[in-house]
C-alpha cells in the first residue's frame, strides 16, 4: 500500500491550511444590519443596540451602507465629540461616497457620527468597542450578560465547525 500512503500527508496539511484559513477570518459588519446607514427612527438607541448584538475584533470591518450624497461617515477621536456631535481637527476625513468601509485596526472605542444637517443629533452615529485578537483568532472581551445576550455564530464560525468536522471524520477514517 505505499501508493495510497503518499496522498495522506498531502491531504493532511491541505486539510490543516484549510481549518486555520477559515478559523482566522475577519468578519465585515454591515453598520445597522440590514437598515444600513441612516437616521434610526428609534434614535441614537438604534445603533447602540445594533452595537451590543455585536462582537468586533482587530482585523474586522464596518461597511457603511447609504446613497452617495445622502449620509456620511467621520470617525471622531473622542467620545466627547460622539456624544455633541461635534469634528475637531485630528479627526479623520468625512467619507461621503457610499458604500464606506472602514478597518478595525486597534482596540479600544471607535465613534462614528454622520455629519449631514443634523443626523447625528437625531441619532445616527455608532460606538464600537473594538477587543483584541487573540493567539487562535480574533476575540473581542466579554460583554456583561445584562447588557446584550451573546450573539449568534457567523457563519465564519459555521465554516471552522464544519472544516473541523470534516478533518477529524478524515484523519480518524484513515487511522
Amino acid at each position: 500500500m505505499p501508493a495510497a500512503a503518499a496522498p495522506l500527508p498531502f491531504l493532511f496539511c491541505l486539510l490543516a491550511v484549510l481549518f486555520l484559513q477559515h478559523a482566522t477570518a475577519q468578519t465585515t459588519h454591515d453598520v445597522g444590519g440590514s437598515t444600513g446607514w441612516t437616521v434610526p427612527t428609534g434614535g441614537a438607541a438604534f445603533y447602540s443596540d445594533w452595537a451590543a448584538r455585536n462582537t468586533f475584533s482587530v482585523g474586522d470591518s464596518l461597511r457603511f451602507a447609504f446613497a452617495t450624497g445622502s449620509h456620511s461617515v467621520l470617525k471622531v477621536s473622542s467620545k466627547e465629540s460622539f456624544e455633541g456631535c461635534r469634528f475637531e481637527n485630528g479627526d479623520s476625513d468625512i467619507m461621503t461616497t457610499g458604500p464606506v468601509t472602514v478597518a478595525l485596526n486597534s482596540t479600544g472605542m471607535h465613534y462614528f457620527i454622520c455629519t449631514i444637517g443634523t443626523h447625528c443629533s437625531l441619532g445616527q452615529k455608532v460606538a464600537i468597542n473594538v477587543g483584541a485578537t487573540a493567539a487562535g483568532g480574533p476575540m473581542s472581551p466579554p460583554m456583561p450578560a445584562s447588557q446584550s445576550p451573546p450573539p449568534s455564530p457567523s457563519s465564519a464560525n459555521a465554516v471552522t465547525a464544519t472544516l473541523y468536522l470534516t478533518f477529524s471524520a478524515v484523519v480518524m477514517a484513515l487511522f
